[in-house]
This record gives C-alpha cells, sequence and structure tokens, in this order.
C-alpha cells in the first residue's frame, strides 16, 4: 500500500485496520516533509473507505518520535531557505487529524515529542505504554510549542499543560492519564494483541476498555498543587515572582524555577501567551495561530541558537537574544501573533 513516504513511513491494511508505522528508528522516527504527505494521502483515503473502520499509528524502534527533523530545518534556514512549506504541510496534518471522523489510534511506546506529538495527540484514542514519555522541551531550543500544542495544553488539569510548556519536562504515562493527554495506558506486552483486535473488530472503544491497565500518577500531590498554584497566575512574571517567593521553602518550585531559567525568554513569552490564548481557540485557530509565531521564529534568532547547541555545539550553553526575562519587550512578542496577510495559513 504506497501512499509515499518511501522508507519512512510504511502503511498496511490489517482486517478492518488501517496500520501507519513509523520507520526511521535511527532518526527516532523524526518527522519529515515526505512522512507528512503520506500520512496526510493515507487519510484522506481511509476516510472514505468503508472497509477501514480505525486507523493505527505506531513506531519501530524505542522511540514513537522524538520530534521534527532539526537539523534539517536548521540547515535550511541558515541557507536563507527557512522550510516553511513543510511546517504548513505538518499544521495542516494536525488539523486534518484533529477532524478525522474516524477512530484514530496512536500507539505510543517510547519517546514522544514535539512533531510526533502533532501526529498522535489530536486523534480520538492517545495510547501509552510504561515505556512511554511525553514532553513538548521546544522552549529549551528557543522554539515554542507547536503542532497544535495550543489546543492541546490549556485542555490539561490543574494547568499541567502550562507547566508542561513552559519547563519542557518529561512525564511518564501515569502523568498522562491522569492529567487527560492519554486515553488509555496498557502494558507493551499487549500492543500485538491489541492490533490483532482491532484488525478483527475495528471496535476502538471495546478493544481497549479490555485491554485498559490503569497507570498511577507520578508526580507527588504536593507538587501537583504547587503546580496548579503558581502556573495558574494571569502573567509569567506572576508565575516567575510566585516560584522565587515559593523556592525558599518548597525544592520542587525552586527546582521548576531553575529549569524554566534555562529557557529562551522569548519562547517563555510566546509559549505563556500561546497556551493562554489557546484555551478558547478552535484547533483550526490554533494552528493559524502557531504558524504566525513559526513564521517569526524562524526569522528570529533563538530558535537557531537553540538547536546549535542541543546538537551541532553539544553541551555549549545557548546565547539567547534577549538573554533575561526582564528584557524581552511586550511589543516585540505581540509581533510574533500579528496576522500574515497572504501569507496566512490555509486549512
Amino acid at each position: 500500500m504506497d501512499f509515499g513516504g518511501g522508507d519512512e513511513i510504511r502503511f498496511e491494511r490489517l482486517g478492518k485496520a488501517g496500520v501507519v508505522t513509523l520507520t526511521r528508528p535511527k532518526a527516532l522516527n523524526a518527522v519529515t516533509h515526505k512522512m507528512v504527505r503520506a500520512l496526510g494521502k493515507a487519510l484522506d483515503a481511509w476516510e472514505q473507505d468503508p472497509g477501514v473502520g480505525v486507523v493505527v499509528v505506531k513506531a519501530e524502534g524505542r522511540a514513537f518520535s522524538a520530534g521534527g527533523d532539526i537539523l534539517h530545518i536548521y540547515e535550511a534556514g541558515r541557507a536563507g531557505r527557512p522550510p516553511v512549506d513543510f511546517f504548513a504541510d505538518e499544521y495542516r496534518l494536525n488539523a486534518r487529524i484533529a477532524r478525522f471522523k474516524k477512530p484514530y489510534v496512536a500507539l505510543i511506546d517510547g519517546i514522544v515529542m514535539g512533531g510526533g506529538v502533532g501526529i498522535s495527540f489530536h486523534g480520538s484514542h492517545r495510547v501509552l505504554t510504561e515505556n512511554a514519555q511525553f514532553a513538548m522541551p521546544e522552549v529549551g531550543i528557543g522554539f515554542f510549542p507547536d503542532v497544535g500544542a495550543s489546543h492541546l495544553l490549556p485542555d490539561l488539569g490543574g494547568c499541567f499543560g502550562m507547566y508542561l510548556g513552559l519547563t519542557g519536562n518529561r512525564i511518564r504515562y501515569g502523568d498522562a492519564l491522569w492529567s487527560g493527554l492519554a486515553t488509555h495506558t496498557i502494558k507493551a506486552e499487549d500492543q500485538a494483541g491489541l492490533l490483532d483486535e482491532l484488525a478483527t473488530s475495528g471496535d476502538a472503544n471495546a478493544e481497549l476498555r479490555d485491554f485498559f491497565v490503569p497507570a498511577k500518577r507520578e508526580t507527588e500531590r504536593q507538587d501537583l498543587e504547587s503546580i496548579a498554584h503558581h502556573f495558574s497566575l494571569p502573567s509569567l512574571a506572576d508565575m516567575v515572582a510566585s516560584l522565587e517567593r515559593a523556592g525558599a521553602e518548597d525544592g520542587f518550585a525552586a527546582k521548576t524555577l531553575a529549569t524554566i531559567k534555562t529557557r529562551s525568554p522569548t519562547s517563555l513569552n510566546v509559549a505563556w501567551r500561546q497556551i493562554s490564548v489557546g484555551q478558547t481557540l478552535s484547533m483550526d485557530e490554533c494552528m493559524k495561530m502557531e504558524f504566525r509565531i513559526l513564521n517569526r521564529m524562524l526569522a528570529g534568532h533563538d530558535f537557531y541558537e537553540g538547536i546549535r547547541t542541543a546538537i551541532i555545539d553539544k553541551g555549549s550553553k545557548p546565547r539567547w537574544r534577549p538573554a533575561d526575562l526582564d528584557a524581552v519587550n511586550a511589543a516585540d512578542i505581540d509581533a510574533y501573533f500579528a496576522p500574515l496577510g497572504p501569507g496566512e495559513l490555509v486549512l
């Protein structure tokens, strides 16, 4: 079954299931333009095919998908050809998954971050095993939580989404289930059995009910209370001040603040605003907003600086511009959200 994608993504029909497998394990299944286009074509075909009752997305290797292909983005941007078309197609696919009319089961066994989140967590069924780790770490590389994070993160209970977006911290499957990121948790060893049953019945709800194994929350109650308190405040400055005040007695608050202080100040301001605004926007509106932000990020400094320190000059410390939260200009942040005129994302 060939929808394109070459050796990066595989498509199969197993009974009533359309099965997608990410096949770049050595690259931790980082999402490429070829994969995005092929998955879009498959969804168009399978949505119309009465023989397909459910779509299942899974991956080879130890990661579901560790994000987008950031080295390619870095090289293209540095050469003066930022890959805007890749992001436009990726964002269209994220919105397409959110409105897909059939059950869409993401089977996540391993790391899922960034672009990997975009092709999994907007589906109807988000299934994590004990090996799963979720993160949106973009503020650590001078970027912003994109691929629909402005739609996904505001919905999580106890301001947990704002916490994840501003720290980039990883969570496991129990926290994902508790917060509402995951709809189901299962044992890794049951994945093949679940896939067989889905192929036979096509009934995602019934089969996942049978395979569901509850996972306990990993974050302690007092830390969740700390997150709910600090990350619910009405501005980024208020949140930072609150964490600073609490840090003397609360080790979790001190550690959280120390993490945030290593992130790009510009990215933190953009992420705070997009997650706050995203609460009242539809998925399509979120993707249009994110595309506006993206265009400005690709023309800026911190994203390329963040990628440089993450994968090119590993171990070096990023030199963010501006370097401090206090130096970020509100008008500069406004500009990230300004309309693009004829360059707006068309869905």
